[in-house]
């Protein structure tokens, strides 16, 4: 090489992640910011954790779940949501029974006091989801909703865990 030459990028250097244009690092801090902002509305005043809060939203909204159906739900790991289910049936908002139909089978259910949380969270959640929204148009609103429902559906067809990831 000739002695003021500028040397060409390595395969290493020029394959390098420019993170700031990696939609799934993007997605990731976006995502991380957005549940750090909500907990701080929650995290104090009810004592519960992001993972606490996810299950509680999950039984919330779709009723009696089991902890893989929260899992499948929020895409938390086994461990997170065992976790979060213990602290939350150990605060009493909370409770696991067997399923009647499979008894092979835990579900879970919000107590009257996690349920009473649930209700004092949810406001709290939506107010900050709106002011997050505010900064989009309604017809931004519209499209980011299928914009993030098609990315979701992509995901899940090549990226799942149990299935072999094929290009494109």
């Amino acid at each position: 090489m000739k002695p003021n030459a500028t040397p060409r990028p390595s395969v290493a250097q020029s394959a390098r992640l420019q993170l700031d244009r990696f939609l799934p690092y993007r997605l990731s801090v976006l995502a991380n910011t957005v549940s750090s902002g909500i907990a701080r509305l929650y995290a104090e005043r009810f004592q519960m954790t992001i993972p606490e809060w996810r299950v509680m939203a999950v039984i919330g909204c779709y009723g009696p779940q089991s902890a893989n159906e929260v899992c499948r739900r929020t895409a938390m790991d086994k461990v997170r949501v065992s976790r979060a289910v213990a602290s939350l049936t150990g605060a009493g908002r909370l409770k696991r029974s067997t399923d009647r139909g499979d008894r092979r089978r835990s579900v879970l259910t919000l107590t009257a006091r996690g349920l009473a949380v649930h209700d004092r969270i949810v406001p709290l959640a939506r107010a900050a989801e709106a002011r997050l929204l505010h900064a989009l148009t309604a017809a931004e609103r519209r499209q980011v909703d299928r914009l993030v429902a098609k990315l979701q559906d992509r995901a899940g067809a090549v990226l799942a865990p149990d299935r072999d990831a094929t290009w494109p």
